[in-house]
């Protein structure tokens, strides 16, 4: 190893050690603890391997009812965010006026906090005693509703959670598409717009090529975090998600540490690492794919 190897690892050494301490060992040790079948709490030690743990997990309704509702979260919000933000972040590149107005309100959401949105959303779709709400309100209007979706049936609990969820994302998004577009060479559209080519055609061959590769991180990054949601169901439907029948993955690890009947810490990691499989698999897919669709040049 020459001198300049040896210093660019020296220059790397903190954040590799970084790394190893909070992920690479936490990971081993959940993989670890996911096949360990017994506690003994006299001397607070696990005892026994095996699968046991895993089963459990992938037999349990309340598992099989949080892949379920992350998975259409995930199906449902990641295109749809991205593909707001893109119309969004196009229309306000195609404005002066205003413009930066416009790009504080729609960015505004991303900066306030979650749980204060999730109780404005739950004002506004809650059904009580004593009010319907204001989205009931103005479906009564067009002669629909009312339709408690906060307590009432899964596909109602289930499109709010969804709406909230791309409320909450699209304004980062927004910003980084709006960034990307206004790093796209404006000779490619003076040329494209010289030949008479359409304002279509110079989105779909000029527009979205240029900006392919922020549209792939925003998936990438969209899926990991829809992935992980578990706060935006909290603010929705409180704590108890298994009762409610919002729970997630993530929240569900949660509810095996620390919930209610909580303090398994091997059904916890065995979900922790199934949910590390799935978001490790669909990454690896979407990296297969963008070698294809996204240009780097």
């Amino acid at each position: 190893m020459n001198k300049r190897n040896l210093k660019g690892w020296l220059y790397l050494l903190p954040a590799i050690l970084f790394l190893g301490v909070f992920m690479v060992y936490p990971l081993i040790d959940v993989f670890i603890y996911s096949f360990e079948e017994g506690y003994n709490s006299a001397s607070q030690t696990y005892y026994g391997t095996g699968a046991y743990n895993y089963s459990y997990v992938l037999h349990d309704s309340y598992f099989l009812q949080a892949i379920k509702n992350t998975f259409l979260l995930v199906i449902i919000t990641v295109p749809l965010s991205t593909l707001l933000a893109l119309l969004i972040s196009v229309a306000l590149s195609s404005i002066k006026a205003l413009k930066k107005l416009y790009q504080t309100i729609y960015f505004l959401p991303y900066v306030t906090n979650t749980l204060a949105v999730g109780l404005v959303f739950m004002i506004l779709f809650k059904k009580t005693a004593y009010s319907d709400g204001l989205v009931n309100l103005v479906l009564q209007l067009f002669g629909r509703g009312p339709v408690d979706f906060i307590d009432g049936p899964y596909w109602a609990k289930m499109l709010v959670l969804c709406i909230y969820t791309i409320w909450i994302v699209m304004p980062f998004k927004v910003l980084i598409l709006t960034s990307a577009l206004a790093s796209v060479n404006q000779n490619y559209y003076n040329a494209a717009r010289v030949d008479g080519t359409s304002r279509f055609r110079i989105f779909v061959r000029i527009t979205l090529p240029m900006i392919s590769p922020t549209v792939f991180y925003l998936i990438i990054t969209g899926f990991i975090g829809a992935f992980k949601a578990y706060s935006d169901a909290v603010a929705l439907f409180g704590t108890d998600l298994n009762a409610a029948g919002m729970n997630t993955i993530v929240g569900y690890v949660y509810d095996m540490l620390y919930g209610n009947g909580g303090g398994y810490p091997s059904y916890a990691s065995a979900a922790a690492i199934i949910l590390f499989v799935i978001v490790l698999t669909i990454t690896c897919i979407n990296l297969l794919v963008s070698r294809k669709h996204v240009y780097y040049s």
